[in-house]
Order: C-alpha cells, then structure tokens, then sequence
C-alpha cells in the first residue's frame, strides 16, 4: 500500500465538484469507464479468492502445509502486475480492454485491494466499527457507477465551462466552474485528482484539490455559544453574552412523506427482485423505484444545503463552539424519534462544525456525554435527580428558575467553554475533582438489588437465579461432550478450577 498523501505546510486538500452535461457519445464513454473499473474489481476478486478455496480443497485432500498452493497477494502493485500480463489473452478483456483509460482499471484494482485490506484489519481487530466480511463481486445492476483519473490531462478549460478528462476529452458542465478556476490561475491550487460518478440520472466530477488554507477572521472570536441540538428545534444556540437563538427544523422528510407513500405503494405493485428465486425485477418497477429515490435524493440534497447554511453561519460568527457528544446510534434504535434523528442529521451537523471550525482555527469542546447538562440548573447550579423527556421546561423552586429545558442546557454548555479555559469548574468542568450531586444525580436512578439483574425492574428468570448462585467452570474433558460444565460450591473454587496442567 502506499504511503498516505500529506498536503504542503499551509495548504489542505479540498473537494470541488460539479454536474456535467455530456453529450450521448460521452455518455457512453463514461458508462464504458465505470463498467471497466467494475469488470477490474471483480476480476481482482476472484482472482485473489481462487487460490484460498484451492488451498482448502488441497487441505481437504490432505497435502502438506508446506506443498500447498502459495496464497496470492492483493496489494496494489501485484493486482496491476497480474492484470497487464493477462488483460491481452483473457477473453474477458482481450477484445476490449484499449476502449478504456487505464485509470479505469486501476480504479477496480485500487478499490480491490483496499477492500482486501478493511476485512483483514477487521477480522484481526486492527480496524474499528462494525466487522468487514470478504469482498463479493459487483453486480451490474447495483454497482455504483465511479472512476478516478490520477494521470493524464486533467483540466479545467479557461471558459469556465468546460473540464478535460483523459480519454473522455472535453466535456460541458452543468454549471460555472470559476470557483475552481479563478484558485487555479493564481497558482494558489494544483488539481491532485477527479473522479466522475452517476447519481440519479446525472454525471458529476469531483477535482482534489491541493489549495493554500484560508484563515477567515470570525465576526465575534472571543465569543463562545453552546450548541443543543433537538427535533422539534433544530438547534438551541446561548452565547456567552446572554442572547438565545432558536434554530428551526426544516423537516424536510415530512413534506415528502405523502408522495413517498404513494410511490413506495406504486412499487410494492410492482415485479421486483427476489434473491430467493431469482426472479428479476421488471422495466415499470424499475421506473416507479426511480421516481421514488428521485424523492429521497431530493430531501438529502434540501437537508445537506440546510445543514451546511446553518453550520457556516456559526463558524463565521462564534469564536468557540460547544456541543454535546450524543448517542445517535442509540438514538437510531428509539422506533418514536429514529426518523426525526435521521432527518435533523446530528451527527453530519458535529462533522461540520468541527472541520469548519479547524479552517479558522477555532476550537471545537465537545462535552461529555454523561453531562448532565439538561438536569443542571444554569443558574444556581443544582442538579436534578430525574427530569423526564416529556418535561419540556425546567422550573427550579429554590432560585426560581423556569426555563425551557434545551435552553437551559445550552447555557450550560457556554458555560462549559468557560470552565475548560480557566478551570472554574462551572458546568461540569473536567479538570475539577468530581463532587457528588444532591441526591445521587451522578449515579443510575434506577437501583437493583444484589442478585436480581437482568430484567427491567430487577426481575430475573429462575434460570438466572440459580447461575448467579453457581460457579460455572469448564474443563478439557468435560468439553469434549455436549453440556461439558461443572458446578461448584463456592467453597471450592479455587481447588476445582485449577486446570490438569497445574496438578501435574
């Protein structure tokens, strides 16, 4: 694998993308690109994947270690070196393989070895998040259409409306591109690479830009606002100065559900695919599906520009931004709130403001998700013991405090800022030594008594009674049996786990 590319000192790599409007010869030839780098990935696949199933048949066989056949490697130079030796007698490619920019191939390789490489850190536990399994072949039907041009004549035209690709040569774009032009003849920008894709019904490219980072001056840099984030507002903004702003939620998915309905209907109707018996889907399914993801790409586009509105508008303004670090994933799983979540896009608003706010070189405090910044009292400090989600304003009878609940822990994340610079320990400071809240508020409301868990309310079944009263210990004879497990007095434990080795 090669090293990974580091921008200059004082330059960062950017992404400029525009839609294109080819004509039907370059139509084709975009398509013939992308079918290449598929038609390369797959190959790459199968290629590497051959020799472990040959390996296992010959195990199976029972052939040496040493005598079987050696594994094949899947990094980038050896896929590029097998494929160029075989791409001219292959009858996979032998006919057609010069139609296409080399790039094109070097993409499905590329994306092949990468591949290769997420499932083998997943499954040694290099790598984090959900497990990787092997990677499958691409089918024609489902394949994204991509490729990624690193060599040759990349270019944008001087017209602003024209961009060069190689092999594709000189294609129209939808829209001005004197963005990108205007950073690249005064030489503050080179072009690193482009990739064109097709997203519903159009072809975009997207340059990688090496540009010279621009560090903006914010309205107010001494400022610091604490962002809570919400559903039914979008987000609830306390600045230091005292001043509160409520965002709005667009809700972009709900003035789409009643066409979204009608048109998921319309396809439910329709003969569709079936992986069971193999049935293929049919023309006016394939239609109708279109008309209903031309719906949902439409409400991602409304809320990706929503989005981006909203965190710019903050960057520019606030020197500092405090946010919580919430349990989207958690939240997902909630089957009231999972679509309002998904439709605000917290997590794509934290990505935002933290990237934007590194441009400017403004710091991003994110607060601890045990936090209790809803139940804390911005004014006196006093931590409720339990504030339920339907209690939308927070009333506090020793100071007086009535306030609504989002606003109320949007002060406390202000003040958040505050306490990680000077250590004041206002709000949940980090640095301070933990001091028990009133009422055991830092500690589980909910209590269980010794040997009762398991079961909401501390019930438990009678099964898991009786474990919680036995000592559970497995021994190489006993294991070799079906139910190969030992109960014990508590009494000796530590005599009977003691394994054959240790007696001898």
């Amino acid at each position: 694998m090669s090293r990974k590319f580091k921008p200059r000192p004082g330059c960062v790599v950017q992404g400029y993308r525009f839609a294109l409007d080819p004509n039907a010869g370059q139509e084709q030839a975009l398509r013939s690109h992308c079918g290449a780098a598929r038609a390369a990935y797959n190959w790459a696949v199968s290629w590497v994947t051959a020799s472990w199933w040959q390996r296992k048949a010959e195990a199976s066989y029972g052939v040496a270690e040493e005598e079987l056949t050696l594994w094949r490697s899947w990094s980038l130079p050896s896929l590029r070196r097998e494929f160029n030796r075989i791409k001219t007698t292959d009858p996979r490619f032998a006919d057609w393989w010069q139609e296409n920019s080399k790039e094109a191939y070097n993409t499905g390789l590329s994306n092949a070895a990468v591949a290769f490489d997420n499932y083998a850190k997943s499954k040694q536990g290099k790598r984090k998040g959900a497990r990787v399994g092997v990677p499958r072949r691409k089918t024609k039907q489902k394949a994204r259409l991509a490729c990624r041009f690193t060599t040759g004549t990349i270019r944008v035209e001087p017209d602003d409306r024209h961009v060069t690709l190689p092999r594709l040569g000189r294609i129209r774009t939808h829209e001005s591109t004197v963005k990108l032009l205007a950073r690249l003849r005064a030489h503050a920008a080179r072009i690193l690479s482009a990739t064109i894709q097709y997203e519903q019904g159009r072809w975009f490219v997207s340059f990688q830009v090496e540009t010279a980072r621009e560090i903006t001056q914010v309205d107010r840099p001494d400022a610091a606002v604490g962002i809570d984030l919400g559903v039914k507002h979008l987000a609830v903004l306390a600045d230091s100065s005292g001043q509160t702003r409520y965002e709005p939620n667009p809700k972009h998915l709900d003035g789409a559900l009643k066409p979204l309905r009608f048109r998921s209907r319309r396809v439910s109707r329709r003969q569709g695919p079936d992986r069971r018996t193999g049935q293929k889907q049919s023309k006016r399914w394939e239609k109708a599906n279109r008309e209903r993801n031309r719906i949902h790409y439409r409400v991602a586009n409304l809320r990706t520009d929503a989005l981006h509105k909203f965190t710019t508008r903050v960057r520019a303004e606030y020197g500092t931004v405090v946010l919580e670090d919430l349990n989207v994933a958690g939240m997902l799983r909630n089957k009231r709130l999972a679509r309002r979540v998904a439709d605000a896009g917290f997590g794509e608003i934290r990505r935002q403001l933290t990237y934007k706010g590194r441009r400017n070189s403004c710091p991003t405090i994110v607060a601890n998700r045990w936090n209790p910044t809803s139940k804390t009292c911005s004014h006196c400090g006093a931590v409720k013991a339990k504030l339920p989600l339907h209690v939308r304003v927070f009333t506090r009878d020793t100071c007086g405090l009535v306030l609504h609940r989002d606003e109320n822990a949007a002060r406390n994340l202000v003040a958040l800022a505050a306490a990680c610079t000077a250590g004041t320990g206002v709000a949940g400071d980090q640095d301070t030594p933990r001091v028990s809240k009133p009422r055991g508020a830092d500690r589980k409301t909910r209590r269980q008594r010794p040997g009762r868990g398991g079961q909401a309310g501390g019930a438990s079944l009678s099964h898991q009674r009786r474990r919680k009263r036995e000592t559970v210990v497995r021994t190489p004879e006993r294991n070799m049996h079906r139910g190969g497990t030992v109960t014990d007095l508590p009494g000796e434990n530590a005599r009977n786990s003691r394994s054959p080795r240790d007696s001898e």
